[in-house]
């Protein structure tokens, strides 16, 4: 995680980029429709698809497309849509994707849908190709939970590094790091139950039950809580399999751990204060 964003002055909407897409994901995104589209097309095809997105996509007059010998068509075409395509706004390049992923769908011999979402995990973008679809899969909501989670205080500022790490785990462009992302998302938790308890020692189990009798927490959100923790510690939970790598963790179960462990921590605060 860069500087910036661990002080806080890159906001975490721009670190996951749901309000945004940088100049990286944006050549990702490009050379993906570029390599994984366009090139894999037929002459038949690339002309029909150039006219109809000329016509359909930017509502252009069909008596201005660009025309004359094959290569010098496909040069203006590609001119025109790198000009748009870098200077347009961000919800109009995933509209774009959209737009040709319809296409992509109805071919089997090319990875343009595949190849587009392995771009938007690799640079953390809060967005999927779903049934030619783009989903937001990271919300303002969760954006939220995380960024009043992360609020500095000195109380809790060992959690709130655990916290930092899974982001900083989650967010890495490079070399993402799922696993130990929702490892460092629940030891947020741990840190947290040792503060609010006082014991050094405590487990989450044994917090849990001073929080249910202190705070009168709800017995069935209690055994929410502790079943989630329950995935990930017991035999059989995703810590142990994650030591063990047997299991693939994608971008969507670190982000899942990291909101669900920020909205834990979260409500917490809210009821101690009280």
């Amino acid at each position: 995680m860069k500087f910036s964003q661990r002080i806080g002055k890159t906001p975490i909407r721009d670190i996951l980029q749901t309000d945004n897409i940088d100049k990286v994901l944006k050549n990702r995104l490009w050379n993906n429709i570029q390599q994984d589209f366009f090139r894999k097309l037929t002459d038949d095809n690339s002309i029909k698809i150039y006219k109809y997105i000329w016509t359909e996509f930017f509502t252009n007059p069909i008596d201005e497309f660009p025309s004359g010998l094959f290569g010098d068509y496909i040069l203006q075409n590609n001119e025109y849509l790198k000009k748009w395509f870098y200077s347009t706004e961000w919800y109009n390049i995933y509209d774009f994707i959209e737009f040709i992923a319809f296409f992509d769908s109805q071919n089997d011999y090319t990875k343009f849908i595949e190849n587009c979402n392995n771009s938007l995990e690799r640079e953390a973008s809060g967005f999927r190709i779903v049934d030619k679809n783009i989903v937001q899969i990271t919300s303002d909501e969760e954006i939220k939970e995380i960024e009043s989670a992360l609020k500095t205080s000195t109380k809790w500022y060992p959690v709130n590094k655990h916290l930092e790490t899974a982001l900083k785990y989650l967010a890495d462009r490079k070399t993402p790091d799922y696993r130990n992302s929702i490892k460092e998302s629940i030891s947020s938790i741990e840190s947290f139950c040792k503060i609010i308890t006082g014991d050094d020692k405590a487990t989450f189990g044994k917090a849990l039950k001073q929080i249910e009798k202190k705070w009168e927490i709800h017995k069935s959100l209690k055994n929410a809580f502790s079943a989630l923790y329950g995935y990930t510690s017991d035999e059989g939970g995703i810590r142990h399999s994650l030591l063990e790598k047997r299991q693939e963790i994608t971008f969507e179960d670190a982000k899942f751990m990291l909101v669900s462990c920020s909205s834990f921590i979260n409500y917490m605060k809210i009821k101690i204060d009280k």
